[in-house]
């Protein structure tokens, strides 16, 4: 297949996270980010990136350049813009300029469905929306470049003027579209709005006989595309609404990134279209990279992942209650209804109070662990879990905690290091400009029976004495120097003890390719934050299959004192 040539089953896939998805409240992209989200897009087998507006911002200026120095393997990069302004020609506009600068082969102009946008917003005459729309996509098409109609509005035009809002569609083509994408900008479509409105473009396309010419100089019909926003929960559903009736281009965003809530979620799309419907989106083996490619952006543009996304998210399949995992065990098929291997995620097994025998026993397969029903601590690990949560804590958020857990019960955890004692000291002065107070943490540490004793300044108690800790074992375990922290979560777990209440730690932490859970519980805030942290230290050097100075014994922490 081509780029503008879809097979019967092929569906051409638009990524717009870099503009569309950019507008997302919060979300702020560097040229690097773009660039790296661009090149993973491109290893995807994404045909289509939407690059942004040049000329909107030097920064998407920069980003066409940069990729025209260093191309991307098999995507086209695509420049986005409006149609001209009213009154003048499209050669005329300054405006469009840059986009025949930029050197995309494919440019997407958006243009007026709405008449109310038209004679409100552009304060000009149909007549006029009309010709800006053909005169503009005849001049990029003048220019050398093909061109995508985005119809801005269409659903809510249609509704409100369908005789008009089709002559929209007839400008574009006659101006040389080789695709009409349907744009339900404002998200408050239905799905079966759109099946009924998608099948009534098809038909007009259809009978109207109004062909573009293709790069070979034939006259073909132009292709139908979809882009759905989703402020009425259903972006996904409308997109594969407008595919089931016609629709071969489908344009959205990674995670579902975009303006107000969000665009159609192409890590949703993109699986239920080829694994459900059968479709041609990307090949099997880009497909087992969805997952990964899903968390990787969610790392380069700063948003922490949805882990109850489908398909990619981390509790996607996830199972809890003991009858599931029992069955699971038997026939995946009872609990998942697809593979998670097919779009690069695994099945969990999530230890909680809960949890029976066979939620411990199928945890413990995943850590590598070969532990039968009928061993001792099999049973020792159950009764140990359902105590420690009894008393706040919580496994099933905090996996590495729960493997340490295990091991030590099976006398598999290692002594990386003993604590020997700690002390704190806050001053509550705000010293800093921000208004933040400094703290001081010293800490001794044994390591292979040698004494480490060391301080460190922080802002804050918990970040003093992870600093001290770091700075105590980072010439022993230089793996150290790659851990750090990504997420830290505080719960109090008994309101009504006021301060004496007891409470949960979770500390994230990553070595900048995998993340992992810890937890701490205590009615002292900097025990249970220190113990979490302390946990993921361990956890991580344990991950990194560092030299193991003693098999047989865990962290110990012998002494502490907290003095503010």
């Amino acid at each position: 297949m081509t780029h503008s040539s879809p097979a019967s089953n092929g569906i051409w896939i638009y990524d717009t996270t870099l503009r569309d998805g950019a507008q997302r409240e919060g979300m702020s992209l560097s040229l690097e980010d773009k660039l790296r989200t661009a090149r993973q897009l491109d290893d995807m087998g994404i045909p289509f990136i939407e690059g942004g507006w040049p000329g909107a911002n030097p920064k998407d200026v920069q980003f066409f350049w940069q990729l025209k120095e260093e191309p991307l393997s098999q995507a086209e990069v695509v420049a986005f813009c409006s149609t001209r302004r009213p009154g003048r020609t499209a050669a005329e506009d300054p405006m469009l300029q840059p986009i025949l600068s930029a050197g995309t082969r494919w440019v997407t102009v958006f243009g007026k469905s709405w008449d109310l946008h038209v004679t409100e917003g552009l304060k000009t005459s149909l007549d006029e929306n009309l010709a800006m729309i053909c005169d503009t996509l005849a001049y990029f098409r003048s220019q050398g470049r093909r061109v995508i109609y985005d119809a801005e509005h269409w659903f809510d035009g249609y509704k409100a003027n369908p005789d008009y809002a089709l002559q929209t569609l007839g400008a574009a083509i006659a101006g040389g579209a080789e695709w009409l994408v349907l744009c339900d900008t404002n998200g408050g479509t239905l799905p079966h709005e759109v099946s009924e409105i998608v099948r009534a473009v098809r038909s007009f396309v259809l009978s109207a006989g109004l062909t573009v010419a293709d790069p070979d100089g034939m006259e073909v019909l132009p292709h139908i595309g979809i882009h759905t926003h989703n402020d009425s929960g259903t972006a996904v559903a409308n997109a594969i609404a407008a595919v089931m009736e016609g629709a071969r281009m489908v344009q959205g965003t990674i995670n579902g990134y975009g303006e107000r809530c969000g665009n159609a979620n192409l890590c949703t799309v993109i699986p239920n279209l080829q694994l459900k419907l059968g479709y041609e989106c990307v090949g099997d083996r880009q497909l087992e990279m969805l997952t990964d490619s899903s968390r990787l952006i969610s790392e380069i543009v700063n948003l922490a992942p949805d882990d109850h996304a489908p398909f990619v998210g981390l509790s996607a399949f996830a199972h809890k209650g003991g009858i599931h995992v029992s069955a699971v065990q038997r026939n995946p098929l009872t609990y998942e209804h697809i593979q998670p291997e097919q779009v690069g995620n695994r099945r969990r097994i999530v230890i909680s109070d809960q949890a029976g025998l066979s939620n411990v026993l199928a945890k413990a397969r995943t850590f590598g662990i070969d532990l039968h029903k009928d061993d001792p601590a099999c049973r020792e690990i159950l009764l140990h879990l359902k105590a420690l949560e009894s008393e706040g804590y919580q496994f099933e958020a905090a996996e590495a905690s729960f493997e340490l857990l295990m091991r030590e019960a099976l006398r598999q955890r290692p002594q990386f290091f003993e604590i020997k004692g700690f002390q704190v000291r806050c001053d509550m002065q705000p010293i800093n400009l921000d208004g933040s107070s400094n703290a001081l943490a010293t800490i001794k540490v044994a390591v292979y029976g040698k004494d480490y004793l060391e301080a460190a300044e922080g802002n804050g108690p918990v970040s003093a004495l992870d600093a001290a800790l770091r700075k105590a074992l980072v010439n022993v375990y230089p793996a150290i120097a790659t851990f750090h922290l990504t997420d830290y979560k505080v719960r109090i777990l008994d309101s009504g003890a006021g301060t004496s209440a007891k409470t949960r730690v979770l500390v994230e932490s990553s070595n900048g390719h995998q993340r992992w859970t810890t937890v701490g519980v205590s009615a002292n805030i900097i025990e249970a934050s220190y113990r979490a942290v302390v946990e993921g230290l361990e956890y991580g050097l344990m991950r990194q299959e560092c030299i193991l100075p003693s098999p047989t014994h865990s962290v110990a922490i012998s002494d502490s004192s907290v003095q503010v």
